[in-house]
């Protein structure tokens, strides 16, 4: 679910467990990241739910994860990120699917 998050989009953390099936697991999805050792998955387009970066602030992680979201486009204020006000799995499911 994670590397169909196309570059210059977001999704919140209980967004990628719903779409990948598990509800309500938000906690799992950030666990999952935390613990990835995969360089080309894109986990810094993951934020928590009111569009903040989830690593303490001005941490390496976090400054990364920052770098890497306005490398893609992504507008990044005082680690929050404006998260959309579309339904994002409706946007991932036309880019997957194409349109409707």
């Amino acid at each position: 679910m994670i590397r169909a998050i196309p570059a210059g989009q977001v999704m919140g953390y209980g967004q990628v467990a719903a779409r990948a099936g598990l509800p309500g697991r938000a906690r799992l999805t950030a666990r999952v990241l935390g613990t990835n050792d995969d360089p080309q998955l894109p986990w810094h387009r993951v934020l928590r739910a009111d569009g903040r970066i989830a690593m303490p602030e001005g941490s390496r992680g976090w400054r990364e994860q920052s770098q890497r979201l306005r490398a893609e486009g992504v507008v990044v204020e005082r680690g929050r990120v404006r998260m959309p006000a579309l339904d994002p799995a409706k946007a991932l499911d036309a880019e997957i699917w194409g349109p409707r």
